[in-house]
């Protein structure tokens, strides 16, 4: 009898976890931390590289320089389904699947399409566009190139991380291919004949075909020529997926998407106001990040760097050590590594860095190195008679170095200062792939915006060159007043 209910007992246990375990897997498979974060923020993050006319690309709206495109009305309808407000990230295109990674952003809609390198990374959406790959080339080859086979043994330029360099790698075997980061670059290196074609998607080679001559479609044709535009998002964002297909669902049984095609269309007609008219805030704002970020990078690198070289000038060994590891693996270091680590490493660790704050460390911390052995130099250069004789005056260490040694010393390395200073200004520039809205990032909304791929750099090499050459000059008073201080 007691084994009959024992029996009964068990057998209504496993009934009740069977009935139970549906739903568990059901509660498992709800929670989506992507979602989660997204509504309680209370806004949408998406990342897109706004150098890509007619995606994403900046335009006057309302007097105001604003990133518009058919991507921008696409975000925005997700984000009004989701109930929060839209925030837009703008950063280089290569950095956009690291800032997904890492938290920085939420989505990138940012004419993206699903491959299977990025599907290991992150997931997609259901496709919102069809977009068909087309290959330029210069009009004076329009005979010479109108198949794949004619490529044979030439160079195509294409967009690093893109789907038309799998196009090219995977159909134009023979050919090789150019990657390049931005979009007018691509243009740019066919138009200087630096390579003899160029693989873009549809809507962005209508802009550049329609404005510039000596642009035209080759008749070579692609096998697989159409790929899907999608979103990318973390993976396991079960909820957020579902929300998002959603929204895209509506967008294509509505036919949302040509009223934004053409809502796109009308920012990238050209009116007659001039270049550096229409674009000349875009160089202003630049400027001033420009001279920011250098004022911060050599402001706090010179405070680091003084204290590295002093380490390295310790009678403790350890101490000298640690300063020369850092000084050597930071010189030995690409500063484009060391802003990916700043600012991708700290959102790994939890910490939330912005683009300007990661570029202002990055930039600090590589500076501090070189600044570290300009100022061991400078106390080294001071004959060491110096600091014998204030010793002899009784000076302890501490006094000698601050009366005697530090004074001369910082006369002996004002220009290497001034140089690096100078050297700041310049490498500021590498912060553009982050998104930080310094000259060089500046300029490619200017190209991507006005389809034209020289004359903007032309305008920024001008401002460079009249940032560093007043630097210069200033400098260069600085040091004949301290001369001539001396000679009195």
């Amino acid at each position: 009898m007691k084994f009959k209910k024992g029996f009964f007992f068990l057998m209504s246990l496993l009934l009740l976890a069977s009935q139970l375990m549906p739903l568990a897997h059901v509660e498992a498979a709800a929670k989506d931390p992507s979602y989660d974060r997204i509504v309680e923020r209370g806004s949408l993050v998406v990342g897109l590289s706004p150098d890509y006319a007619p995606y994403e690309f900046y335009a006057e709206v309302d007097g105001q320089q604003k990133i518009v495109g058919f991507d921008i009305s696409v975000a925005e309808k997700i984000a009004e389904d989701l109930g929060v407000e839209l925030r837009i990230e703008p950063m280089g295109f290569d950095a956009l699947l690291g800032a997904l990674q890492t938290g920085k952003i939420d989505l990138i809609i940012s004419g993206m399409s699903p491959t299977p390198e990025r599907l290991k990374e992150v997931s997609f959406s259901k496709s919102y566009m069809t977009i068909e790959q087309k290959l330029l080339i210069r009009k004076e080859n329009k005979e010479s190139l109108t198949s794949i086979a004619d490529f044979d043994g030439l160079s195509v330029a294409v967009q690093k991380q893109s789907t038309q360099e799998e196009l090219a790698l995977s159909e134009m075997p023979n050919a090789t291919a150019v990657s390049l980061q931005k979009i007018p670059d691509v243009i740019l290196n066919l138009k200087n004949k630096k390579v003899e074609g160029a693989i873009l998607e549809g809507p962005v080679a209508k802009g550049y075909v329609d404005r510039h001559d000596d642009i035209i479609y080759s008749d070579a044709s692609f096998e697989d020529a159409n790929k899907d535009v999608a979103v990318a998002f973390s993976k396991n964002a079960p909820i957020l997926e579902e929300k998002i297909n959603a929204s895209i669902t509506e967008i294509i049984e509505n036919n949302l998407l040509e009223g934004y095609q053409e809502e796109a269309n009308t920012y990238l007609i050209e009116d007659e106001t001039g270049f550096l008219k229409k674009y000349l805030p875009f160089y202003i704002s630049g400027a001033g990040y420009t001279i920011f970020l250098a004022l911060i990078g050599v402001l706090f690198g010179t405070l680091l760097g003084g204290l590295l070289a002093f380490m390295k000038l310790a009678k403790n060994k350890l101490i000298r050590v640690l300063a020369t590891i850092y000084i050597e693996y930071v010189r030995g270091t690409p500063l484009l590594v060391q802003i990916f680590i700043v600012y991708f490493g700290t959102g790994i660790l939890g910490f939330e860095v912005s683009r300007l704050a990661a570029g202002c460390i990055a930039l600090s911390i590589n500076s501090g190195a070189y600044v570290a052995e300009i100022i061991r130099a400078g106390v080294n250069g001071v004959n060491r008679g110096q600091l014998e004789a204030a010793r002899s005056l009784g000076m302890n260490q501490t006094q000698a170095m601050r009366h005697i040694i530090l004074p001369q010393a910082i006369k002996n390395i004002l220009p290497a200062l001034g140089n690096e200073f100078v050297t700041v200004i310049k490498e500021s520039s590498v912060v553009s792939v982050i998104g930080v809205s310094e000259l060089i990032f500046q300029a490619g909304n200017v190209q991507g915006a006005s389809f034209k791929p020289f004359l903007p750099y032309v305008v920024v090499s001008l401002i460079y060159f009249a940032l560093t050459f007043s630097l210069s000059r200033l400098l260069g008073v600085a040091e004949r007043r301290m001369n001539t201080s001396d000679r009195n």
